[in-house]
């Protein structure tokens, strides 16, 4: 939501300033100069990216400005409840959790768990899961970055299309002043959308992946110590560390 709060005002500022300028919004809109740079911005990343990374960057867009974040004191709940969960009725009741979990990097954990795999093991199997995921959504978040490098030069293009056409109209210069300010609009959009949205979105997921990585990671660790035989205690203990990361987190929700 705060993320929301801040592409309003990075609208409101541009409209605002623009008014107390002396400007008009109508001056603003120009439809041929968003067709220009928000479709060459799509199409030059269309061209530089695997349809994978690009799907997956739009899906991050979205879950940029929806997703909360991770908790981690409700994480360190929950490890308590399934160490004791383990402890109570073995190993083997937590494959029953496992269903439970949305998450499938804590349903895989806890499916390892039920299966009596070692804890070396389980370390393995969740550290190259926890790595790879974080590489392919890193791989999509430099789509996103991508297109904040496009979108500036798209807008000069814009720009330089629309000066083009104005002077092919010198014959008519009571209508230059006006063509010259349409032109230039595209600039406005191309170099607005990368540096109040693409830009800041993707520095955004940068720090989304990261804590939700940190959050994989304190849960990795708390399962390996139920697969070693922990006791709650000792395991909150040693996992208390990963709380200040969740501070961090919440920062930049």
């Amino acid at each position: 939501m705060f993320g929301f709060l801040g592409i309003v005002l990075a609208f409101l500022a541009i409209v605002g300033g623009n008014y107390l300028g002396g400007g008009e919004l109508s001056e603003l809109y120009n439809p041929t100069a968003a067709m220009i740079v928000i479709g060459g911005t799509f199409a030059a990343s269309v061209i530089q990216a695997p349809r994978e990374d690009f799907s997956r960057a739009w899906r991050l867009f979205g879950w940029a400005y929806t997703a909360p974040s991770p908790d981690f004191q409700a994480g360190l709940v929950s490890l308590r409840s399934w160490c004791l969960l383990a402890r109570r009725r073995g190993l083997v009741a937590l494959e029953a959790e496992g269903r439970k979990v949305e998450d499938p990097f804590v349903a895989n954990g806890l499916q390892l768990l039920a299966d009596g795999r070692s804890p070396e093991v389980i370390r393995s199997v969740l550290e190259v899961e926890l790595i790879a995921n974080e590489q392919r959504d890193m791989q999509a978040v430099r789509v996103i970055e991508s297109l904040g490098g496009y979108a500036p030069t798209l807008g000069i293009i814009g720009t330089v299309l629309g000066l083009i056409q104005v002077m092919a109209n010198l014959a008519e210069p009571e209508t230059l002043g006006h063509g010259i300010a349409t032109a230039f609009v595209s600039t406005i959009y191309g170099v607005g959308v990368a540096n109040l949205l693409l830009i800041p979105t993707a520095n955004k997921i940068k720090r989304l992946v990261q804590g939700r990585a940190q959050y994989h990671e304190m849960l990795m660790d708390g399962l390996v110590y139920i697969a070693e035989g922990q006791n709650p205690e000792v395991i909150r203990q040693r996992l208390q560390g990963y709380l200040g990361a969740e501070n961090a987190a919440s920062k930049t929700a």
